[in-house]
């Protein structure tokens, strides 16, 4: 096959936070590659997966929710998202099929009009959670919504429903062009940034709502263990947990540190898995004061 029928291009994943975007993802690409959580406002890095076909390559860019911003950290995700859109080749819509529409994504809807060229998918997801008829009628309803979307389609990405055809439908889009990626890359973000996303998702597990908006993750170390067997080798990965006030510290370390060693425990199962070798987690858990209304704090975070 030559290389002027091969399609290459990027396609973003859009909608309001917990829409399933990160989910999606993951089952699109065939591995964990966006963290996922039952908490709102989980991804904060764009996440590039990479999706291979023999006559087509798919780089899946993850976004945070668009969402009505009420810090500064809020600004810069909703921006980030913009600007994301006006470089792809395709946009995912994804609405989810257990919630009514609502403003949020009458408000994407809005911003993916103002695109004009750019292609736009409708993916409904989540579809397994709703009976036949209930997701018979929230189609309309986007349908309606999204008058001018290139195509509506439902997906399950917990039990795989149509994710192959949702596949076959962004890569529609793409251009025709080379591979840009090696066939065994499946991301082309740095291992610092995964870990650190990895321990979050961790973190985020089984706590209090507002803690998703005020917890950040920062590698600080990952060398290797001196004297130790080349058969055996060991990872020494040290992290930092910051957040806003004493009171959220409380959560995250938890009663005799016990949720913080949960944490380690359930962070160092995955970072393994990623990297492929066993790892010592050392968590710390600090205070950085309104971090995400102090643009300095932000920056010294990765925002």
């Amino acid at each position: 096959m030559t290389d002027t029928k091969h399609r290459s291009g990027f396609a973003c994943l859009v909608g309001r936070p917990n829409a399933g975007k990160s989910t999606l993802t993951n089952a699109l690409v065939g591995e964990k590659i966006a963290i996922t959580s039952s908490r709102p406002q989980t991804t904060r890095h764009t996440i590039r997966g990479i999706v291979h076909r023999p006559d087509s390559q798919l780089v899946l860019v993850d976004t945070p929710g668009l969402h009505k911003p009420r810090t500064l950290l809020g600004e810069r995700l909703n921006h980030l998202v913009r600007e994301t859109l006006l470089e792809v080749d395709v946009v995912g819509f994804c609405l989810p099929a257990d919630e009514k529409i609502g403003p949020g994504d009458k408000f994407i809807a809005a911003e993916l009009k103002e695109l004009r060229r750019t292609p736009v998918v409708a993916i409904v997801t989540k579809s397994d959670r709703v009976k036949p008829e209930t997701l018979a009628a929230h189609l309309l309803d986007v349908q309606n919504l999204m008058n001018e979307a290139d195509d509506i389609i439902p997906v399950s990405a917990v039990n795989g429903f149509q994710v192959d055809a949702v596949s076959d439908l962004l890569m529609s889009h793409l251009p025709e062009g080379p591979r840009m990626y090696p066939d065994d890359e499946l991301t082309d973000e740095p291992e610092n940034v995964m870990i650190a996303e990895l321990v979050r998702e961790a973190a985020l597990e089984g706590v209090r709502d507002e803690l998703p908006h005020s917890l950040a993750v920062v590698v600080d170390e990952v060398s290797e263990r001196e004297g130790r067997p080349e058969s055996a080798p060991l990872l020494d990965v040290h992290v930092l947990l910051y957040v806003e006030r004493d009171s959220q510290k409380a959560i995250v370390i938890g009663r005799g540190g016990s949720r913080l060693r949960e944490v380690g425990t359930n962070a160092r199962r995955e970072i393994e898995a990623l990297l492929g070798t066993r790892i010592h987690l050392d968590l710390r858990v600090k205070v950085a004061k309104d971090w995400q209304r102090d643009p300095k704090q932000m920056q010294r975070l990765g925002f």
